[in-house]
Formats: structure tokens, sequence, C-alpha cells
């Protein structure tokens, strides 16, 4: 990981908005003359950035919060509004170094998309996206006020905000992206249940007001999918926020409520009070940066464990488990049961040392090994669940021709049931019967 925190916002945009709209030269001179000091010093990580961005422009607050009730305001903005914020690449959000995105390789992003399209690209030409919008309900009704792009560019990695200030105008919202899109010649799609959701939002919204759109068609990193086998069974939520606190540990605050976003932004329409905005804002741009974090954090986990596993397990059996499930996803059996074998060396879960046992036994038993496949039925560590006393009564019966073990195993795994579905209880009584007249003729002929 790099060493030294810093990072820096491009505050131009801002600071002229803030001087046309506001009208106070010196207003805006003490917030450039803050920012430039801010720039300039180090140890600030992301999230004080962040915070900063709002502070400076709400002073007297000390990060985002529910504003107070709205007031009408003269105030008049741009109905279409773009602003950029750059970021060093030695800055850090939570532990996870900015640049090192740029270092996350193809293959790795094809692994994780399941897009072999991916094998030749980078993140250097990828675009982050997250979108808000007016409601969740889908079809034509629902708007997105507000697109967060992130990308790297040069130096830095820039997180740009498309804001849609009037809902009249939302065919020069579609066509100034539309531009920008082309403008910056993004080679593929990177967002968080995007495939569901952002996308096919946006193209709905570009095809009303007859735009192509240019991101249609592009390699798309949905990162849910992957982001849900890595790390499901070891959090609670899966939720973008949750996992930025968790796997790239950044400070970050529930800082606005999903359901509150629509609601905001009609009363902006309403108002005109832009401090109802700016926790969107904020909120968005720690979206962007969140799903950077993971990205490259679940990049870097499969990365380390793709190859070597018998030499270097990883830092976190749970983690090993998450790994493997994406390589079992993918088709590579061989790698996610050496991943699975290293996992139950470490320090698994009761419920997840379970799942593991039993996907590695499947293994085991598709390619007829079968001693390795006994072995994993038989300990199990305490678990008295019936699926292994159903594979041993199967094993035994079939394979060894030992009835009187088969009649063992299904009687423990009927026992074992306990509030499962009749089904898995008759299984095992007609599982027992068809045994024991097995037995029965068995001991007729000798």
């Amino acid at each position: 990981m790099m060493g030294e925190k810093r990072g820096g916002m491009d505050f131009e945009d801002r600071l002229k908005d803030l001087k046309r709209t506001r009208g106070s030269g010196t207003r805006t001179g003490t917030i450039r003359d803050a920012w430039d000091k801010l720039d300039g010093e180090d140890g600030l990580s992301v999230k004080d950035k962040l915070e900063r961005l709002i502070n400076l422009t709400r002073p007297g607050r000390t990060g985002p919060s529910r504003p107070e009730p709205p007031v009408r305001t003269n105030e008049r903005r741009p109905p279409v509004e773009f602003r950029e914020n750059p970021y060093l690449l030695g800055a850090r959000y939570g532990r996870i170094p900015i640049g090192l995105g740029l270092q996350v390789p193809g293959s790795i992003l094809a692994f994780l998309s399941r897009d072999r399209t991916f094998e030749g690209q980078s993140l250097d030409s990828a675009v982050f996206l997250d979108v808000e919008t007016t409601g969740l309900a889908g079809g034509t009704g629902t708007v997105p006020f507000l697109v967060g792009l992130g990308y790297y560019r040069g130096d830095r990695f820039r997180v740009a905000q498309f804001f849609l200030g009037d809902l009249a105008e939302e065919g020069r919202f579609v066509r100034d992206m539309a531009r920008f899109f082309e403008d910056m010649a993004f080679s593929s799609v990177v967002t968080y249940n995007g495939k569901a959701f952002d996308l096919p939002l946006l193209e709905t919204r570009f095809a009303l007001h007859r735009t192509p759109f240019p991101l249609e068609g592009l390699p798309h990193l949905d990162f849910l999918f992957s982001a849900r086998s890595l790390w499901k069974h070891k959090y609670d939520s899966c939720r973008l926020f949750n996992l930025a606190r968790q796997i790239a540990q950044a400070e970050r605050d529930e800082d606005i409520p999903g359901a509150e976003i629509p609601l905001r932004y009609f009363e902006y329409i309403r108002t005109g009070n832009f401090e109802l905005i700016e926790p969107i804002l904020y909120h968005n741009q720690e979206d962007i940066l969140s799903l950077l974090s993971v990205v490259v954090a679940g990049a870097v986990l499969v990365d380390r464990n793709r190859e070597s596993v018998a030499e270097d397990g990883g830092p976190d059996a749970m983690d090993l488990f998450g790994v493997a499930r994406l390589f079992e996803t993918a088709g590579d059996t061989a790698t996610s049961a050496a991943l699975l074998e290293k996992a139950l060396e470490g320090g698994l879960s009761a419920d997840v040392s379970h799942a593991a046992r039993r996907k590695l036994s499947r293994h085991f038993k598709r390619n007829r090994e079968w001693d390795k496949a006994v072995l994993l039925w038989q300990e199990a560590a305490g678990d008295d669940r019936p699926f292994r006393w159903r594979e041993l009564a199967m094993h035994y019966e079939h394979r060894v021709k030992d009835y009187e073990q088969a009649i063992r195993a299904a009687e423990r795994g009927l026992a074992a049931l306990d509030g499962c579905r009749p089904a898995d209880r008759s299984d095992f009584e007609k599982r027992i019967a068809r045994l024991e007249g097995k037995l029965k003729r068995a001991a007729g002929r000798r």
C-alpha cells in the first residue's frame, strides 16, 4: 500500500457558481482562501475533504446533516450543473489507496464481471457510475436528477456530477451527458446494481429524448454480484455503504437515508433551497469512492488467491471461502476446492464451515475421490445436519454394499431432522424401508 495521505479537489467551478448565483465577492474570497489552505494540508483523508466540501459552502455546520426546514429563496441556479472534484492518486479512501485501481489487471476484471471482453481493459479508461433519482418505482416516471461519475485522468481520480435543477430541462441534461461521454471515450462501465437499475434507467431517459446512449454495449462490471459471493456470508449487509465501512474501513456515516433523497429533491424544486441538495451531492460522491474502494479490495483479494493457493492461503478463512465461491461460479472447480480446503484449516463460522464441507464433498464426489468425500461426511466437526447422513447412506448402499451401515446413517439422518420439509422425512423413511428389505434379502441368500 502507498504511504502518504494526500488529496485535493478542484474548487474553481464551485467558486464561480457561488460568485454568479450569490453575488458575494467576500464570501467567494473566503472560500477560495480556505480551500487553498485545505489543499495544501497533508494527512487529510478523503472523508475529511468530502466533509470540508460541504462545510466550506455552509459555514457554522459540522458536517452533512438534515437541513433546517427550507424557506423559499430567490436564488437562481443553472438548470443543469456540472461539477468535478479531483483526488490525487496517493490519497486514500479508508485504507484503500485511490491509485491502486490502476494496477488491477484486465484478467481480474474479466473474472469479476464474467465478461471476457474485459481481458484487454483496465480501470484507467473505465467510468464508475451511480445515479440518484426521483423514486424507485421504475418506468418513464422515474427521473435521474443526479448522475455521479468517477474516472482516472492524468494523475487524478475525478468525481464528476451532472445535476438537473429543472425537470423541464431534462433534454439538455441528457445531451450534455451524451457529449461528455463521447468526449471522454470510456471503454467500460463499473456500477453497483447498475445492470438492474442505473444503466436501464439512463438508457430509457436517453431514448425518450432521442439521444444515442454512448455507454450502451460497453463491457460492464456490476460488482454487486461479486460482492455478494465474496462477503455475503461474512457481513450482515452487502449494501455499498456497509461494505465501504467493513472492507475499506472508511469512516463513512449514514449521511442521508436513501428514501429521503427524492423528497429532498422535490422540496428543492418547490423552494429553490440548495441546502437540501448538498447532502445528496456528498452522498453521491461517497458512493462513487466507496464503489472504487470495494472493487479494488475485491480485485486484490482475488488476485492474491488465484495462484499458489498452497503457499499462500490469504489473510482470512472467511475471505477464502468467498473467493472459492467466485471460482466455483466461474467453473474453475479445482481452484475452488483448493481454496475451500485451505479455508477449512482456518476460523470459519459453524454455518460457513458446513457450507464449505458440503461444497468440497460434492467436488470430491464428482471426481470420484470417495475417500476424501467420506472423510468430510464422517468428521463434520459435530455438525449433525441431515445432508451428511444422506450422503453416507447412499455411499454405503450403492458403492460399499454395506446395508447395515447405510441403515445406521439413514436413521441418524432421520433423527437429525428438525422442522425440515415433509419430503426430507419421507426420503429417509423410504430409504430405511428399502435398505431393510435389501438387508433381509441378503441375509436370506446367505
